[in-house]
């Protein structure tokens, strides 16, 4: 039986000031639901733990975020965050 893929999914673009001072947009997708609040509560709840570890995306390149480098969070639903 071939796997079902998800007919949705939430995607939010996270702006991300990292404890050394650089920041940089990145892409966070999470499959089987269309629900951005959810989605948001998420990837807070993540990164305050101290193990914490999102796999996100900037452009076509695959970016995983450790919860421990992470000094701020700005979300956008959808876009460039401006």
């Amino acid at each position: 039986m071939a796997p079902v893929e998800s007919a949705f999914m939430a995607e939010i673009v996270l702006r991300v000031r990292l404890t050394g001072g650089e920041r940089m947009d990145i892409t966070y997708e999470e499959p089987d639901t269309d629900n951005v609040d959810e989605v948001i509560k998420h990837v807070i709840s993540t990164l305050s733990e101290d193990s914490g570890v999102l796999q996100t995306r900037h452009g076509d390149r695959l970016v995983v975020l450790y919860g421990r480098g992470v000094a701020a969070v700005e979300v956008a639903p959808r876009g460039a965050v401006l």
